[in-house]
């Protein structure tokens, strides 16, 4: 059961990725605790699929006439269930007094599948987190404004955080200026005392940098120095010269690979619609 949609929907997307390969043979013999000789390999196919209706997919991993298919039921609980059509495929009798022997098989294997999904991540507090620092917030009844990821300020007080957490006795209010004013290309004597007090006090309670005691100093915390390296990098290396590679006017260019796949592939997008008939050829 999930505390709300988003997390379902976040939780099943991710098992779906990184669990296409649940229907190879070895791993369709682990989930139903069977050994799949060769002759049963050249009978029957052993795969996973995803099936779409409407918006909301579903995963069925195949075992010789036995399927186990997962999906989002409700927007509330990621559903698993094994439907075997044939119970001689687990060498069991078809008759009702052999009902548990098959429950045996089919909890089992329902929860050795969900054994193999666990995720080494939790995408939702991932994106908890990003909300917590890009968005705004709400502390002890004060409205926060967002760190917004996009913001040229946001990505520069996040580079002048890496560097402020190198100082051994933390940093105030006129060295953040110091760091922040080169990144943004001004003159610090341009940045106000009281708008560096704002940046600080959004830094503070986005919990990235916290005052030492007694001081009108800070430190940043280590969730600080994690989110704005993690945060900063995907802006700088990804976001940033991913578009830079969409915009570059030189095709026999190096990095230039990310264009011209998307330019192939729109090529290809075009081929099919005209082929299916989407869109008519000149000569039509």
């Amino acid at each position: 059961m999930l505390d709300r949609p988003l997390a379902g929907r976040v939780f099943f997307e991710d098992v779906i990725r990184n669990n296409l390969d649940a229907g190879r043979p070895d791993q369709v013999s682990l989930t139903f605790a069977r050994r799949i000789p060769k002759p049963t390999l050249a009978r029957f196919r052993f795969r996973t699929r995803v099936l779409t209706e409407g918006v909301i997919p579903s995963v069925h991993v195949d075992y010789k006439h036995s399927r186990i298919k997962q999906y989002f039921k409700q927007e509330i609980a990621l559903r698993t269930e094994t439907t075997v059509n044939d119970t001689r495929d687990f060498g069991i009798g078809k008759r009702l007094p052999n009902l548990p022997a098959l429950r045996q098989i089919g909890f089992p294997a329902n929860r050795r599948l969900l054994q193999v999904q666990r995720t080494s991540s939790d995408p939702i507090l991932g994106a908890d987190t990003y909300d917590h620092v890009c968005q705004p917030v709400h502390v002890d009844g004060q409205r926060v404004p967002a760190l917004r990821f996009d913001h040229p300020v946001t990505q520069a007080l996040f580079a002048a955080l890496v560097v402020c957490h190198l100082l051994p006795t933390g940093f105030a209010n006129r060295d953040l200026r110091g760091f922040l004013a080169p990144l943004l290309g001004v003159p610090a004597e341009t940045m106000t005392p009281g708008r560096m007090t704002y940046h600080l006090r959004r830094l503070r309670l986005h919990g990235l940098i916290e005052r030492i005691p007694h001081t009108h100093r800070y430190t940043v915390t280590d969730f600080g120095l994690n989110a704005a390296v993690v945060l900063h990098r995907a802006h700088a290396r990804f976001t940033a010269m991913a578009l830079a590679d969409l915009t570059t006017i030189n095709p026999t260019h190096p990095d230039d690979r990310l264009r011209r796949a998307i330019a192939n592939l729109d090529r290809e997008l075009d081929r099919i619609a005209k082929q299916s008939g989407f869109i008519l050829s000149p000569a039509a």
